[in-house]
């Protein structure tokens, strides 16, 4: 089995210690700098909305690997805790829970309210995690930090204690019944494969009946993106029927129902079926299966070909506008796509440093550092700590929501920026999931191998053809002839094979006996042997490939960053994540030298993860492309919704009611609110109590005219 390396990072995302136990405490760090300690530099100016969103990622890390119940779980935690921020602010409204309450304290107020509420829900949400032992004591252990007392479970009265715990129970009670049947663990309640299991240590796919649609995959055993190993060695399809999902921002005019197999089957931001066999589409079907198995050639460092992998040459890579511009977008055969890099940097105006580095090292980082996150928190969880990375290394004039004045506190800044990130990325997943379960779309390793053993059918004229095998390219994918295959020749090692389709790619885990000191290295190999780059204990994720969710997470995350900081720009413009020479790959030794992986903009880390997904073999360019243009379609309406529950600040508290004049309607209206009125528009000073001091404000005002 392969053992799990640990990833040593340098700069960039790194792993530290502190919080009470926190096992893996995870920081981006922005443009170029000295490695400093987090715990003393940062964590210890954490806000207590931020070290719950902590423990959050590591709660994601100890369960089991499912993005789309995560991007819900995010969604109702970072929810909550606004809920339970918003009652002590005049100029928000709650979510799904909405209270004005009076306060003599309001920081230390949210902050408990909104701790017993995310407390009680992550409680509740991962008691049945493989690692939830470890991650329940570290809530424990923060609430001890914070001084709160763990056993209140009360739900009467108006103490902060009390409101969080009442919020807690109306987003869990509101999970319960909001179509994911969370009470049934998530499972399919009618959801079936057309498909037999592709047993994957057996050569071809004799097993598959229709190629376009998704096949589940027979392993030895089943080991999650997070480690975990699962019962059974044929896991099923996951949330095919999520978007059947009460989503954050998505409307009625954005779901199309269809029906098949006697269901129903929501599709939200519907992008259309996938390419397919047997249609108009074929060739395209073809044409982004094949690139996956040519960008898989490039995942060796010994290949002589080197790339400058900074923002020289890197990002700035516009989307096309239809699938008749995709040939030019994507290098079919060198990887990558259009993207022009940047000449200066956006920011700073000065020119980016050259980073000349084996693009099969870089190749190789992208497909394990985009795969589920630096450290398992899988995509939802990745912008989430993209953001706090952000926050990291802006300062206190920079905490401009939206890039517009005045600038807020950071607690207010941590709440708004997990609220409105969380939402995007539930929408993604219930969006992204609800195409995968309607259009139900083939994965790499299933066409390959179907297509590989079919044969070729480039000429009639030659052995192994197929109308529906693969396109013969020499250096790529080639038969196996007598002349090939003599001694000395490419193809020595496949003379029992003759006639059959070999495809130059990575070799696969059968090369990898101990991946601290192996590489697998790119070869010859059948194409009915094909394999994407990954674990043998994984292979591929258990759900369809069409669209892309790291494509639909990762685009909606960029617009959502872009949106709440008011610029497309990393801080300085550069991100960085530091990944050194054979410490940080997983899968097997390397990278050969230390890379850097660097981002101008939100989008081009994006368009990154986007692209790292071809050369995993997990996805073809048809899964891509649309799953991007969902994105971008989500991050917007996911920031409208968010803005929509919190208001701009009162300018004129004193017109009570909003003519743009002081005058004795707002005297009367004071009056008549006179006492005790928490929460009412009469309470200009927000003590809770009407009175001569809030009289004195409007008098002081007479005659004014308000904006």
């Amino acid at each position: 089995m392969l053992k799990k390396k640990t990833r040593a990072c340098c700069s960039g995302f790194r792993v530290v210690g502190g919080l009470g136990g926190l096992r893996h405490l995870v920081a981006l760090a922005i443009g170029v700098g000295v490695l400093v300690p987090l715990a003393s530099a940062q964590e210890e100016n954490w806000t207590v909305p931020r070290k719950w969103c902590e423990l959050a990622m590591e709660s994601i890390r100890n369960d089991f690997a499912r993005p789309t119940v995560h991007a819900r779980n995010l969604h109702h935690i970072s929810a909550a805790m606004y809920d339970a921020w918003a009652l002590y602010e005049d100029r928000a409204l709650g979510f799904l829970v909405d209270y004005d309450l009076p306060s003599d304290d309001q920081v230390a107020d949210q902050e408990e309210a909104l701790s017993f509420a995310v407390y009680r829900i992550m409680q509740a949400r991962f008691s049945k995690s493989p690692g939830a032992e470890v991650v329940l004591q570290l809530y424990d252990n923060l609430m001890d930090e914070l001084g709160y007392d763990k056993s209140f479970y009360g739900t009467v009265g108006d103490s902060p204690a009390a409101w969080g715990n009442r919020i807690a129970l109306n987003y869990l009670w509101y999970g319960l019944n909001d179509g994911s049947n969370e009470a049934g663990d998530f499972e399919n309640l009618y959801y079936e494969p057309v498909n037999e299991p592709l047993i994957v240590g057996q050569p071809g796919n004799p097993t598959l009946v229709d190629p376009n649609r998704w096949q589940p995959l027979t392993l030895d055993f089943f080991v999650d993106q997070s480690g975990n190993v699962i019962p059974g060695a044929t896991p099923p399809f996951l949330s095919p029927e999520w978007g059947l999902v009460n989503g954050f921002s998505i409307t009625e005019d954005n779901v199309t129902v269809f029906e098949r197999d006697g269901q129903l089957w929501p599709v939200a931001f519907d992008p259309g079926p996938p390419a397919a066999l047997y249609s108009d589409t074929e060739l395209e079907y073809k044409t982004g299966f094949e690139a996956v198995a040519i960008w898989s050639s490039h995942l060796a460092p010994d290949d002589g070909v080197m790339w400058d992998v900074s923002p020289n040459t890197i990002g700035n890579a516009p989307l096309p506008e239809d699938p008749s511009e995709w040939d030019a977008f994507y290098n079919q055969f060198d990887g990558g796509d259009w993207g022009t890099g940047y000449d200066l940097n956006p920011v700073t105006g000065e020119a980016y440093p050259e980073q000349l580095v084996p693009r099969g090292d870089y190749a190789r980082i992208l497909a394990e550092f985009w795969a589920d996150g630096p450290d398992s928190e899988l995509p939802p969880g990745t912008w989430f700590l993209m953001a706090n990375s952000v926050s990291d290394d802006m300062d206190q004039a920079q905490l401009r929501i939206g890039g517009v004045d005045p600038p807020v506190d950071r607690t207010e800044w941590d709440v708004k920026l997990y609220f409105a990130m969380g939402g995007a990325m539930h929408d993604s997943a219930i969006s992204a999931w609800s195409v995968k379960g309607y259009y139900d779309f083939i994965r790499p390793v299933s066409a390959i191998r179907w297509m590989g053993e079919k044969g070729q059918c480039s000429d009639p004229g030659l052995p192994s053809y197929d109308e529906n095998g693969l396109n013969l390219m020499p250096g790529y994918i080639e038969l196996v002839t007598a002349e090939s295959s003599q001694v000395g020749e490419r193809h020595e090692h496949l003379a029992a094979s003759q006639g059959k389709v070999a495809v130059y790619a990575w070799r696969g885990p059968d090369f990898i006996i101990d991946p601290e000191i192996d590489a697998a290295g790119v070869g010859w190999i059948l194409a009915e042997e094909w394999y994407p780059y990954q674990r043998p204990t994984f292979v591929t994720p258990n759900f369809a490939g069409y669209v892309s969710g790291h494509s639909t997470f990762s685009r909606a995350g960029a617009v959502m960053m872009h949106s709440f900081t008011g610029s497309p720009w990393y801080p300085n413009g550069l991100g960085e994540f530091v990944c050194p020479q054979n410490e940080y790959l997983v899968f097997e030794e390397g990278p050969s030298v230390t890379v850097t992986l660097q981002w101008a903009s939100y989008y081009d880390a994006s368009d990154q993860c986007s692209l790292s997904r071809i050369w995993g073999g997990i996805h073809p360019r048809v899964d891509d492309i649309p799953g991007r243009k969902m994105g971008q379609l989500i991050g917007p309406q996911a920031w409208e919704k968010a803005q929509s529950y919190w208001l701009p600040p009162d300018l004129c508290p004193w017109d009570m009611n909003e003519d743009g004049l002081i005058d004795g309607i707002d005297l009367n209206i004071v009056l008549g609110a006179w006492g005790f009125c928490p929460g009412c528009r009469a309470d200009i000073d927000g003590d809770g109590v009407v009175n001569g001091l809030d009289l004195a404000l409007v008098i002081s005002h007479w005659n004014e005219s308000c904006p």
